[in-house]
């Protein structure tokens, strides 16, 4: 099984990825934690606006709407093949 890690912001819609690590600094960093953005945590994008900013993911039961420039820095690890 191949494993590729990516930044969260390109994860395709209706693919699921576990945390790997979260880069952000700071109150972004701490946002992340709170939301439950923790290695090991399941993350699924779900849904992307029209305009491609801002993507919705299924995060630990809840809808988390992220933009692209904080989703850039939370690193994804991914099973299989990205559609």
């Amino acid at each position: 099984m191949h494993r590729l890690s990516i930044p969260l912001n390109l994860l395709p819609i209706g693919c699921a990825a576990r945390v790997k690590q979260i880069k952000a600094k700071g109150n972004t960093r701490r946002r992340m934690l709170d939301l439950g953005l923790v290695a090991g945590t399941e993350v699924e994008a779900v849904l992307r606006s029209p305009s491609g900013d801002p993507t919705a993911y299924y995060i630990r039961g809840a809808i988390i709407a992220l933009r692209s420039e904080e989703a850039s820095n939370i690193l994804v690890e991914t099973t299989g093949e990205l559609r």
